[in-house]
This record gives structure tokens, C-alpha cells and sequence, in this order.
């Protein structure tokens, strides 16, 4: 289950990397736009205002996701979705899909599938996190391999979820697509008051300790939370009041029908 109160208690530095995304997609008035894994839709939002002519769509497979975002005040239209079986209409000229598909199985085989299904000329535009190799993942998997956690835990912790960048882009330009594919390393400066919880812990509590808070009884739940503050501790030390986490992202922007020498 989300918690899209948790997910956004870091809702400026979540926000970040899809502004930066979207500044790379050139759509003047596209007819349809689809935002697929749209959360709880404030920066789906953010497109209806971009594209006021266009009809926006939010998708994402969380009820609780999509119930916080059906109550904004936005002409954008939410629905909940399986993003594995969705596939665009005629009409669809720009697709976003922002921090989603880490969690899709097989997502590179979808973009395949996506852009071979969009109209020519429609843009596809992905961010993805790169971090899993980070000292907070590192911690999660050493905790989580504790005797008291691993039978439950080991089998929740996916391998690497993402693949390179330079694979995305060569599947997409197999596709027939022109593509522009980067990476950026953010830092972010998260304050880390004496009495709070290290805001590393809160940051994975938002997204990658989901399905390990699912799978623990509150006791239980709250051993491993304090074990694993100990780890993140050590890995990102306070200083001055606050904690430096580098994280990683990757950029995928894709036009359809397009040469894969046609510059973006």
C-alpha cells in the first residue's frame, strides 16, 4: 500500500527530476497526454497547465494514490491502471512515465511495446532512480539479511531493477526512435534535527521500505526501522544539521518515427 503523505514528505526533491525531464519534451499541443505511474497527481497537474489545449490522463495502480489525487483541483482525469496492460490510443502524443517503472518487471519490453504503438512523432519521456548500489540500499540489504529478518525480507529485495542507460536508449533507437539519454547525480541537503529520525529513513519509508513495512508486524516492524537507522547513520553522517544524499537518476526522452541521427 502508498502512503502519499509519506511519499511526499520530500516533495520538492521528488519534484525536481521531473521538471527536468519535461523541459526536454518539445510537444507544442499534443492531443492526448498519459501519465503513467502519476502518484498522487501534483505534478500530473503541473502538465494540464503546460498543455491547457490537450487532454492529460494520470495512471497509476494505487487506489490510495489515485483517491489523493482525484481531490485536487485540476481538469486532469485519473484512473487506477495496471501500466503493464495499458496501451496508448491513436490520439496519444506524449507520455511521461516519472520514478515508476523501477517497480514494473519487464519495463524495458513495455517501452519497446510503447513506442512501437505511439503515433509518429509522439514523445516518450521516462526518469527512473539509478541509486540501487547506494549506501541505502547497501544498508537495507545488509539489515535485512539479519537471521531475525532474512526469511522474510531476502525474498522482497529485488536484484538491480533498472538497467543501464545506454541499454534504454539502444532499445529505443532499435525502435525507431531518436533519443536523448542522460544522467544526474542531485545531492540533496535533507535537515536532520536532533530529535528527528535520520531523514534517510523517512526519504526509504516513502518508497523502497514499502513492501518490508508490509511484510513485518508493527514489533517487528520496529526493530528492523531502528536497526536500519543505526546503518544509515554510519553511511550518511550529520553534519552541520543535516545529511548529504547523493542520488542518482536516469533520463530517457524518445521520439517516434524519428531518425536516431535527428537531434531532439
Amino acid at each position: 500500500m502508498w502512503d502519499p503523505k509519506t511519499y511526499l514528505r520530500y516533495r520538492d526533491e521528488r519534484s525536481r527530476p521531473f521538471h527536468d525531464l519535461l523541459a526536454r519534451v518539445a510537444a507544442d499541443r499534443p492531443h492526448t497526454v498519459v501519465d503513467l505511474g502519476c502518484g498522487p497527481g501534483s505534478l500530473t497537474a503541473t502538465l494540464a497547465a503546460r498543455w491547457p489545449d490537450s487532454r492529460i490522463i494520470g495512471l497509476d495502480s494505487s487506489a490510495e494514490m489515485i483517491a489523493q489525487a482525484a481531490a485536487l483541483d485540476t481538469p486532469v482525469t485519473f484512473e487506477v491502471a495496471d501500466l503493464r496492460d495499458w496501451h496508448p490510443d491513436p490520439s496519444t502524443e506524449v507520455v511521461v512515465s516519472n520514478a515508476a517503472l523501477q517497480w514494473v518487471p519487464g519495463h524495458r519490453d513495455l517501452l519497446t511495446r510503447w513506442a512501437g504503438e505511439l503515433p509518429p512523432g509522439a514523445w516518450l519521456a521516462v526518469q527512473m532512480p539509478g541509486n540501487f548500489t547506494a549506501g541505502s540500499h547497501r544498508a537495507l540489504r545488509e539489515v535485512a539479511a539479519d537471521p531475525a529478518w532474512q526469511a522474510d525480507l531476502l525474498p522482497l529485495l529485488r536484484a538491480e531493477p533498472v538497467a543501464e542507460l545506454v541499454d534504454y536508449a539502444e532499445s529505443l533507437v532499435d525502435a525507431d526512435c531518436a533519443v536523448d539519454a542522460w544522467e544526474t547525480v542531485y545531492v540533496h541537503l535533507l535537515a536532520a534535527p536532533p530529535d528527528a529520525d535520520h531523514p534517510v529513513l523517512t526519504w526509504m519509508e516513502g518508497t523502497a521500505l514499502r513492501p518490508v513495512r508490509a511484510a513485518l508486524d508493527p514489533a517487528r516492524w520496529s526493530a528492523f526501522r531502528a536497526a536500519l537507522g543505526v546503518r544509515l547513520t554510519e553511511a550518511y553522517p550529520v553534519r552541520q544539521g543535516q545529511v548529504y544524499f547523493p542520488f542518482r537518476r536516469i533520463f530517457v526522452v524518445a521520439r517516434t518515427g524519428a531518425s536516431a541521427q535527428e537531434s531532439l
